[in-house]
């Protein structure tokens, strides 16, 4: 397919300014022009993330420069590529020619506007999806699945034998954990906040599951631990558990905070961890998607994870409408929402 067979604009998901969930419109936009070192691709699935609420209403941190409304929404994205890039220099490089891409080829990419009909993105943010993986479960699994796997292997490597709580545990990322922590021999104990969703977390390898709204956390975890406490915590919640989460490491054992849905944690006096000899980290997964050599390793890891197996992605569908992408975020928002969250575009 040539460039200039395709539409001039394309339909989209998004906003026309800062907002609130009412500010989300379906808007019409011109469909991009990548630039020479970019992939550009006919979308199927948008991936939704609990970033979308901040990119919607304009409180995303300053680390993260983006564009202004109007502007589609959506930050991940699976689909088949219609153009390639034409940057001479770039299409005798080994690290993109490695990465085999080709018109009609399905990938899974990362960047703003994921939630229309066609995404443009640097081909560093592309990553082709081999045959026995589907698109949808390259949508669910492309940042989920390699935030838990580099986290879980480098901020702390968890081995067979380890006694880890993830802090939630039946999201798109905890889900994850669970699966992967448990196929390498680990006791998983998470949180969550409905019967419901504990039963969901077990089901994907949680030994245990705490309703963190209903029980004393730090007692139980203590409980289940015999008094020692676990060899790490992996907490994307920040400030409402921060504290209990020192309660509840072990002595020598690791806190991996890598997100922040209540709030980021308070400044803190690091002498408070010499009593237990405690390792903090604040981790992202972004930071091994740097290195296209090492970005591909990982990536074709969490493929392999997800074709033999391993890791089965829970997903629910929202429909590429304004109602859709309203209801994805709500749910998110509200902490009610299992698994991944996609928007089916085509």
């Amino acid at each position: 397919m040539s460039l200039d067979s395709l539409p001039s604009t394309m339909r989209a998901i998004g906003i026309k300014k800062y907002g609130d969930l009412d500010a989300i419109e379906q808007l019409e936009l011109p469909t991009p022009k990548p630039k020479p070192n970019e992939v550009l691709v006919k979308v199927e699935y948008g991936g939704v993330n609990w970033m979308d609420g901040a990119f919607r209403s304009g409180t995303i941190p300053a680390a993260f420069p983006i564009a202004s409304p109007p502007k589609a929404l959506g930050m991940e994205a699976a689909g088949t590529i219609v153009a390639l890039p034409t940057d001479e220099g770039l299409l005798s490089n080994g690290d993109y020619k490695a990465r085999g891409f080709r018109l009609g080829g399905k990938v899974s990419v990362w960047g703003e506007g994921a939630f229309s009909e066609y995404i443009s993105v640097p081909w560093m943010h592309a990553v082709p999806i081999p045959n026995d993986v589907s698109t949808r479960d390259a949508a669910a699994s492309m940042v989920q699945g390699f935030s838990a796997l580099t986290l879980m292997s480098e901020a702390y490597n968890v081995q067979q034998g380890d006694c880890v709580l993830v802090h939630t545990v039946a999201g798109g990322v905890g889900l994850c954990f669970a699966q992967l922590m448990a196929a390498r021999g680990a006791t998983v104990i998470g949180t969550t906040s409905m019967p419901e969703k504990a039963e969901i977390a077990k089901a994907h390898g949680a030994a245990h599951v705490i309703l963190y709204n209903q029980e004393d956390v730090v007692k139980h975890v203590l409980e289940l631990t015999d008094g020692k406490g676990v060899d790490a915590i992996f907490d994307s919640v920040g400030k409402d558990t921060f504290e209990s989460d020192l309660k509840m490491i072990k002595k020598r054992g690791t806190i991996v905070a890598m997100g922040m849905t209540s709030g980021p944690i308070p400044p803190f006096e690091l002498h408070r961890l010499v009593e237990r000899n405690v390792k903090f980290t604040y981790a992202t997964s972004m930071l091994y998607d740097e290195d296209p050599k090492e970005a591909l390793k990982w990536y074709n890891e969490v493929w392999h994870l997800v074709a033999n197996g391993t890791l089965k992605m829970r997903i629910h569908e929202y429909p590429f409408t304004t109602e859709g992408v309203k209801a994805s975020q709500e749910e998110m928002a509200s902490r009610k929402s299992v698994g991944k969250l996609l928007i089916k575009v085509a």
